[in-house]
Order: C-alpha cells, then sequence, then structure tokens
C-alpha cells in the first residue's frame, strides 16, 4: 500500500506498507540483515528482502547495460525486476507494486542514459509504484535522482568507494586513504533526512542546485533534465507555491520558470494599453505590496490616465511580468540574488521577452528602470526617468511628468472596461484563451480593487439578476472558480475530474477518481463531474494522471460542493 506524504515537483516522500511493516521513501536499503528492506547475498547473487518476501536479483541471462540484449522481467511478491537495458516496450505486471533496476551502477556518470532511463520508468510505472535503482546511490546525486522520481536507492557504492578511500560527501568527492565506508553511509542517511525535509517544505529544487556543483557529471545531468525532461519534469510541478530562491544560472531552468515563460510567449497586452511602462522588481513579493511599487503607484494613478499605462516588471528570471499578474505564481513567490550583475543568459531572455511585448504596439515607451536601461537600451525609442534612485523623489516627479506627457492628448479609458481587460489577461494565463473567452464573455465583468478581483455575469434580459463565477484573491495568486463557473468549463471539458457516483461529504479522494484532465496541475481548480453533473470544484492537490494512477490521497480540496 502507498500513501504519498508530501511532494515537490517529482520528487515525494512516501509511506509504503505491506500488513505490519512500513517504510518512508526516499530511503536507503542497506546491505546488512536488519529492517524491513534490505539486501543480502544468496548462493546465485543478491536478494532484495522486501517485507517478508525474498527477491532474486540476478535470475536467467545477465545482460549489461550497453548489451543492446533484453532479459525476462521477474515479478515476485509485487516487486518486478527490470535488468537494464530497458526494452523498448516497458511492461508493469498489473501485482507489482515495486520496480527495481538492479544494475545502475552501468550507468554511473553516464548523465543522458540516467536521465533517460529514470524518465522511461517513471512514465512506465506510473504514480501508484515505488522505483528502485541499485547502485546509483551517493551523497551527491542524491537529491537529483530523488528529483526525477527515484524513491529507493542502495548502499552498495558508498561502501565500494568508501573502502577504496574515497570520502563521498554532497559537496565533493575526496580521496582519504582511509577506509569510509561505514562514514559514507552515514552521509547518505543524513542525506536521505535532508531531501526529506526539502520535499515536505516543497523546495527540493534549491537542494538540488546547490548540490549539482558537486561532480561535471550532476552539472551535466541535471542540464539535461531540464531540456530534454521538461515536458515529464513540469506535469508535476504546481502553479502555486512558496517562497524559493534562484541563487544559480542553472535555477534560470527550473520547469514552473520555463512555463511560466512559455506562457508569456502567447501574452497579448490589455487592449486599451497605450503607453508602456518599464520598472524594476523588488526584494518584496508580489510586487504591488512592497515601498518602492507604492511609491512608483503613487506617481502614476494621479489621474485617469493611469487606465492607458501598462505597467510590466523587468526581472529575472521571469524576464516581464505585467502588473496584472504579478499576484501569481511564480512572479509572487521568487528570491535572487541582486547585485547589479547580469548574466549574459539572463540579458538575452529580458530582451527576447521585452522585445516581444514592445512589438505588440505601443505609441509611447516610458523607462523607469535606472541603472538596469542597459537591459532594454535600443528596443525602442523611450524615454527615462530615474535620477540616482527609481524611488527619489525627483525620479518619481520625472514618472508622472513623462506619463502625462505620454498621454497626452489621448482619450482615458473607463475604469471598468480597464479591469475587464486585465481580468481577461488573468483568465487567459490561468486557463488559456479558450477557456477565458468562455467565461469573459460580453455579459461577464470584474469588480473590485485589485488583486482581490470578483467576476460576474448578468442575464442580458434582466441585468439585476447575476451570478458569481469567480473570485482571484493575493493569498492564493489565481482564479478560484464558484459552482456557477465551474460548470461554464466544464461543458467543454476543461480542468474536469470524472468520478464515481457518491455523494461528497469533504475533499475529493483519488479512490473516487474515474479520470482526469491531464492538463491539470497541482494548484491548479479542478471540477468534479459525475456523467456530466458538475458536483463540485475546489483545487487540485495531484496532477490529472496521479488523480488516475493513486487509489489514496486527496485529489482535490473541495471549496464548492452541490447539495
Amino acid at each position: 500500500m502507498l500513501d504519498v506524504v508530501s511532494r515537490s515537483q517529482r520528487g515525494r516522500v512516501c509511506e509504503y506498507s505491506r500488513g505490519e511493516s512500513r517504510v518512508t521513501t526516499p530511503m536507503i536499503i542497506g546491505s546488512r540483515e536488519g529492517g524491513p528492506v534490505w539486501i543480502g547475498g544468496g548462493p546465485d547473487g543478491r536478494v532484495l528482502h522486501v517485507m517478508g518476501s525474498e527477491v532474486p536479483l540476478e535470475t536467467g541471462l545477465l545482460t549489461t547495460a550497453s548489451s543492446g540484449r533484453d532479459s525476462e522481467s521477474l515479478v515476485k511478491d509485487g516487486v518486478q525486476v527490470i535488468r537494464l537495458p530497458l526494452p523498448e516496450d516497458i511492461i508493469v505486471d498489473e501485482t507489482a507494486e515495486v520496480v527495481v533496476v538492479p544494475n545502475g551502477y552501468e550507468l554511473r556518470k553516464d548523465a543522458r542514459r540516467i536521465v533517460d532511463v529514470v524518465i522511461r520508468l517513471r512514465q512506465a510505472i506510473g504514480f501508484g509504484r515505488i522505483l528502485c535503482i541499485l547502485g546509483l546511490g551517493e551523497a551527491s546525486t542524491l537529491s537529483l535522482l530523488s528529483y526525477m522520481g527515484v524513491d529507493m536507492f542502495d548502499d552498495s557504492l558508498a561502501r565500494s568507494t568508501g573502502i577504496n578511500g574515497i570520502r563521498q560527501m554532497p559537496e565533493a568527492d575526496l580521496v582519504t586513504g582511509k577506509d569510509e565506508s561505514e562514514g559514507n553511509v552515514a552521509i547518505l542517511m543524513e542525506e536521505i533526512e535532508k531531501i526529506r525535509t526539502f520535499i515536505g517544505c516543497d523546495r527540493l529544487r534549491e537542494l538540488v542546485d546547490q548540490r549539482s556543483f558537486a561532480t561535471p557529471s550532476s552539472v551535466a545531468m541535471l542540464r539535461i533534465y531540464d531540456d530534454v525532461g521538461y515536458e515529464y519534469a513540469e506535469e508535476t510541478c504546481s502553479t502555486v507555491g512558496c517562497r524559493f530562491s534562484c541563487n544559480t544560472t542553472q535555477a534560470l531552468r527550473r520547469p514552473d520558470l520555463k512555463r511560466y515563460r512559455g506562457r508569456m510567449e502567447d501574452y497579448r497586452k490589455p487592449e486599451n494599453k497605450r503607453v508602456l511602462l518599464l520598472l524594476p522588481c523588488s526584494a518584496k513579493k508580489p510586487y504591488h505590496i512592497s515601498k518602492s511599487h507604492k511609491a512608483f503607484s503613487s506617481a502614476i494613478h494621479t489621474a485617469s490616465h493611469d487606465t492607458l499605462v501598462h505597467e510590466v516588471i523587468v526581472t529575472s528570471p521571469l524576464g516581464a511580468v505585467p502588473r496584472e499578474l504579478d499576484a501569481m505564481y511564480p512572479a509572487n513567490s521568487y528570491d535572487i540574488p541582486v547585485t547589479g550583475e547580469w548574466k549574459c543568459e539572463e540579458k538575452a531572455m529580458i530582451r527576447r521577452m521585452i522585445g516581444d511585448i514592445i512589438a505588440q504596439g505601443y505609441e509611447k515607451v516610458v523607462c523607469h528602470l535606472g541603472d538596469d536601461y542597459e537591459l532594454v537600451e535600443g528596443l525602442a525609442e523611450m524615454e527615462c526617468t530615474v535620477v540616482g534612485d527609481s524611488g527619489s523623489p525627483a525620479s518619481l516627479a520625472n514618472l508622472d511628468k513623462a506619463l502625462r506627457a505620454a498621454t497626452k492628448g489621448m482619450e482615458p479609458v473607463d475604469y471598468l472596461d480597464d479591469r475587464n481587460n486585465q481580468f481577461r489577461n488573468v483568465l487567459e494565463f490561468q486557463f488559456g484563451k479558450e477557456a477565458a473567452d468562455l467565461l469573459m464573455d460580453e455579459n461577464t465583468y470584474a469588480i473590485g480593487k485589485f488583486p482581490y478581483w470578483k467576476m460576474f455575469r448578468e442575464n442580458p434580459e434582466n441585468r439585476k439578476d447575476k451570478v458569481q463565477l469567480g473570485m482571484m484573491t493575493p493569498e492564493r495568486g489565481m482564479v478560484s472558480l464558484t459552482l456557477e463557473g465551474a460548470k461554464i468549463l466544464a461543458e467543454k471539458g476543461f480542468y474536469t475530474v470524472e468520478i464515481m457516483d457518491f455523494e461528497m461529504k469533504g475533499n475529493l479522494f483519488a479512490v473516487g477518481v474515474v479520470s482526469a484532465d491531464p492538463r491539470i496541475r497541482i494548484g491548479d481548480e479542478a471540477i468534479a463531474v459525475c456523467n456530466g453533473e458538475v458536483r463540485g470544484v475546489g483545487m487540485a492537490l495531484m496532477c490529472g494522471r496521479e488523480m488516475t494512477d493513486l487509489k489514496r490521497g486527496i485529489a482535490v480540496k473541495m471549496r464548492h460542493k452541490t447539495k
């Protein structure tokens, strides 16, 4: 029986049990007798002892990872042993709860093959099984392999290198000339505890970034994984999250940040915005509550011309953040070192994204970036307004003056229209254009002050007859739907979870899920539907495919349910 306790992208803490025996993953399988799971020797090779069962790890033809020849898979007592090389079509036995690769050591230092094997295996076995790869467990790569989806490791590599006088630490392998086997195993155990803690706080990627510098092969593995494994990794990235740090260049390639920049490729400015204002980011998130941005606001919102001004924050690692999106993840959550120095990769990314926004057509561009003007220099003719510090009285006065001059002669836009256009952008970013069009038709409008916006739809034949479809709050950073809003999306199959026919009294558990929209990510809106009827709506705590794979755990934290 498998229970997922916590998640951090593909990394997870699980409790796996049989009868009275229980283990917590990620875990290290020892090579000495003791505990529910361990590896011992036998007359024909190693034997995996799993909660009372004995599973031979070396049977039949012992192929190597580079042999190009498949070997027969062994299935015994809920454990399936799949030897490298992986067959073209991986067939997982229905009774298998644990999938073991016994000769993973042959992949060591081959970063590309490790990434390929882990992704192929995890996709084949799904979310409902434990993945164990033997021979790869070392302190410097445990966090990365856990992040990729491996649940169990063994201590054989740590012991063998230790006997050869190598001290394996998360930061590096050091030659000491002494027997370091017991010390290496102890370090593995300490690292596993750290990994569990980082997963529990949904910050495993930060530990991975730190550890990746230990060896060249670790750096290569993370780079390759972020590249070829993006779609696999993104599936489990939450659309909401806690504060996280981007302290390395590699952090720019996090899948949640890459997803944001991908969605921005489809971004279109609110149609009423005619003047682009480029602003610097702030240490405090979301930006609009920071002291600096409150000062900017005092200079921007001085008259009705503010509805013509489109505020876009220039930042790394996101590139560009339109004001209407600054309360959404990840713009509301990231931390990055601020030194005034920009890496080539950051500069190129920012110039590309700001250039795309400018290309959408503005009559004037005002730059309030100060020393960071170099990031956008030459992209368009623009007026710079900073004198010294961007928040100085002189700079704010210049900003006010520049915006008034830039909008002179332009007809102001009604605040209601401005808010509707910005709210539509929020909906498009969260749900996609097609779903946003369904929610925001000609009879729908937004009310309230940013970021506390509510969405209502009126009956065109009776304007006093209206229903609320959703609400945006900074606490969640996205739009939460009412049952009425959920019904609109459910009619077209957006973000739906088909459930069994039962009375829902609390949250929706995975055991009650029949199927789920594969577009659903953790944190997304999820609409529970039974035979075409909406039964409730809430926030997904699993991605869509995980809801169908697992039989335990809360799939959707329900907000509204039909009576």
